[in-house]
């Protein structure tokens, strides 16, 4: 089974695995950041050279005792030309990186979205929509920056403070020797400050992860919400969770500064204490007052990249968080999956629809049993009922035969093959499901009749609605078959959804069609047309039917009577109206048999 997000531990050392987990989506833009690191050392090379370019004229040509203006010029146009070297190489870098970051972040991207399409409906049951959506969006956003943010300073910055050091170094080894001696301090800076820093930014993500969660269930649910005026309580919830993740934030950023601002403060000490040290230097004609200046200007140098780096240090942090989260649903595996040698299906023809379940037994968790020893068989072509009390394990029947679970003891066939021997892919081909809730697609009709298929044409399109008496509905739309549906449909009634859903079925033709309570929402004159409709979608069709209404399944060949879990009765409907039963006394309250028959 699938195990819930948020109870995975967040361990640091868990966060760098994944972190590197994900490096292997660069190795195909491998030459790329060669590139990249080629053009930073350009990049540096230039700055690196400026205050020395400096240094020279100051020395050579405007401080001796011959003043060059000759020399100042060659100088400021060698100066001038390496700036725009550097500002070419810039600016090629930082495109080139982009391009490469952006293209790993939409296979990572790609291949969650892909990951997550794969598991079974108990992950789902378990992990809250919105916290996928998280990972899916804003993770892959934030592992983003990781290469095209923090690999960029590490490389440029980096490579900076090594160049600077070593210019330093040939500028004057003693005056150097000196400066180094502020690296230790930055290094305990550093690591007092890191723990602290990784605890912030966990917090305020989790808070983040919370928020669009509440966010997703709340919007989801809004009807329900408003229905039974539930705004009040909802808006103090989310006023709770945003003032949390404000605090997180602000603490947050409290740290982070703090951090920057005392490496601000002891750059400018160093700075304080090279002139204090060159300046005696320079008085006493040890060092040129140009090698002063290139030292200032190195050590300024030498404190951006530092500064750089630790400002980077958020992003790492983030990045590691999201790339944990990321892990731990890639690291999810799907609870179920083809068999290692599935069945061939030669085109959905070959299947003749014959349903068995034998001995089944089913719980969503293992101590908790919905079905308890199911067993029945329904003949290709025949059209069966499904009825009983709310929970007595209607819907646990069909999600077992569309595999969207697996059964803890039993097997349950179609044609006589276990449905864990098809391939996912061919069984959800062979068997479709019309819910009661019906999902509709961003789109026009057509494509959510034929779900976006370019291989079923219009024509077929329009046949599947005219089966169901959908066609005249969806001939008045303003567009008609190219009418553009919002989110879910909501510019349709919910009978004009029901009525598009069944001719979507239609339209791609399964063998054995599922009916959960599908008829459930809709008003009588559209039920007793759908009715009518569904007479010839089952022709020559494995039908099972969920009943809300008990009329759909009237005329059922058989009609199964679950009863908390177990098959308490079996037969069609005037057997069973004369056993004084559970359908009786379903038929009695449900009052169908004062009501005509509509097929």
């Amino acid at each position: 089974m699938s195990t819930s997000l948020d109870a995975m531990p967040a361990a640091r050392r868990g966060s760098m695995k994944s972190l590197f987990r994900l490096l292997p989506y660069a190795r195909p833009f491998l030459w790329n950041f060669i590139g990249v690191l080629v053009l930073v050392a350009i990049y540096n090379a230039t700055n690196v050279l400026q205050p020395y370019l400096v240094k020279i004229a100051i020395d050579r040509d405007i401080s001796g005792h011959h003043p060059n203006l000759h020399g100042v010029y060659l100088i400021a146009a060698v100066y001038a030309g390496i700036v725009l070297v550097g500002l070419a190489a810039n600016y090629a870098q930082i495109q080139l990186l982009q391009y490469s970051g952006q293209s790993i972040i939409r296979a990572i991207r790609l291949d969650l979205f892909t990951h997550i399409e794969r598991q079974s409906m108990a992950f789902f049951d378990r992990n809250a929509i919105g916290r996928l959506v998280t990972n899916v969006s804003n993770d892959t956003e934030t592992v983003s920056q990781f290469f095209t943010q923090f690999f960029l300073s590490m490389v440029r910055d980096g490579l900076a403070i090594v160049m600077i050091v070593v210019a330093m170094f040939e500028l004057d080894g003693r005056i150097a020797s000196y400066a180094m001696l502020i690296i230790p301090v930055i290094a305990l800076i550093s690591l007092g400050f890191r723990s602290a820093l990784r605890r912030a930014y966990q917090t305020t993500r989790s808070r983040l992860s919370n928020i669009v969660a509440f966010l997703a269930e709340n919007l989801a649910g809004m009807r329900i919400i408003q229905v039974f005026h539930q705004e009040p309580r909802q808006n103090r919830a989310f006023n709770q969770l945003n003032e949390s993740h404000r605090q997180a934030n602000v603490h947050e950023y409290t740290v982070s500064v703090m951090f920057n601002r005392v490496l601000e403060l002891l750059g400018n000490v160093a700075v304080a204490g090279v002139v204090w040290v060159g300046g005696g230097a320079v008085l006493h004609k040890v060092i040129l007052f140009g090698t002063l200046y290139a030292f200032i200007s190195y050590i300024q140098r030498f404190f951006q990249p530092i500064n750089a780096i630790t400002q980077q240090w958020n992003t790492l942090q983030s990045s590691m968080v999201a790339a944990e989260r990321i892990g731990r649903v890639l690291s999810v595996v799907p609870a179920i999956q083809d068999a290692p040698h599935p069945v061939e299906v030669q085109g959905a023809e070959s299947v003749q629809g014959r349903v068995e379940f034998n001995h089944v037994t089913f719980g969503y968790s293992a101590d908790a049993p919905v079905l308890k020893d199911i067993s029945f068989l329904v003949e290709p072509g025949q059209f069966i009922g499904f009825v009983g009390a709310t929970g007595a394990g209607k819907s646990s029947v069909m999600s077992l035969l569309a595999r969207f679970y697996e059964p803890q003891d039993g097997t349950i066939t179609l044609d006589r093959i276990n449905v864990q021997d098809y391939r996912q892919t061919d069984l959800h081909q062979l068997v479709g499901l019309v819910q009661q809730e019906v999902n509709l697609f961003t789109g026009s009709v057509a494509d959510n009749i034929r779900l976006f298929r370019t291989d079923i044409d219009d024509a077929w399109v329009v046949e599947s609605a005219k089966t169901v008496g959908a066609h005249e509905i969806i001939e008045r739309l303003p567009d008609g078959y190219q009418t553009r549906l919002y989110a879910k449909g909501t510019n349709l009634s919910m009978g004009e959804r029901q009525l598009i859903s069944f001719a979507r079925i239609v339209c791609l033709n399964p063998r054995v069609l599922i009916l959960d309570e599908a008829t459930a929402n809709l008003d009588s004159q559209t039920e007793a047309l759908v009715q009518r409709g569904l007479q010839a979608v089952a022709e020559n069709r494995t039908t099972l039917v969920i009943a809300h209404r008990l009329s759909t399944v009237r005329h059922a060949d058989r009609i199964i009577v679950l009863d908390k879990g177990r098959i308490v009765e079996q037969g069609n409907h005037a057997a069973l109206m004369e056993t004084d039963g559970l359908y009786r006394k379903l038929v009695e309250k449900s009052g169908i048999e004062l009501e005509p028959s509509v097929i």
